[in-house]
């Protein structure tokens, strides 16, 4: 069986990578947990501090695009982190691919 995997690369306003890191570590995933939102890993990159990663897995593309929709609307998100998000990204590339979920799994092992 394959998963939609949603790989997003930011580069941050700079200074800003730890900063960013603490928002999405306590606000942003916990809030996409809690929509049911697969975040399979995150982090700064080993490279640049001010470069980023989100990893997020979805059943199919119908399901990425419902989901997001979703979570993009919604006033825990405009509310919450949005704003502390939003400010600190410069520049973001987005990709989106089929995998099978066994190497979901592997990504999210090599993660944790």
């Amino acid at each position: 069986m394959s998963k939609t995997v949603e790989i997003l690369l930011y580069t941050l306003r700079p200074g800003t990578g730890a900063e960013f890191h603490e928002i999405m570590r306590t606000v942003s995933v916990p809030l996409h947990a809690s929509v049911g939102m697969d975040v399979v890993a995150f982090g700064q990159s080993i490279h640049d501090p001010d470069a980023y990663y989100l990893i997020r897995s979805y059943r199919d593309l119908r399901h990425l695009e419902l989901s997001q929709a979703e979570f993009y609307k919604s006033d825990a998100w405009r509310n919450g982190p949005r704003t502390e998000i939003v400010d600190r990204i410069t520049s973001s590339l987005k990709t989106v691919v089929d995998m099978p979920k066994e190497s979901v799994e592997a990504l999210r092992k090599g993660y944790a």
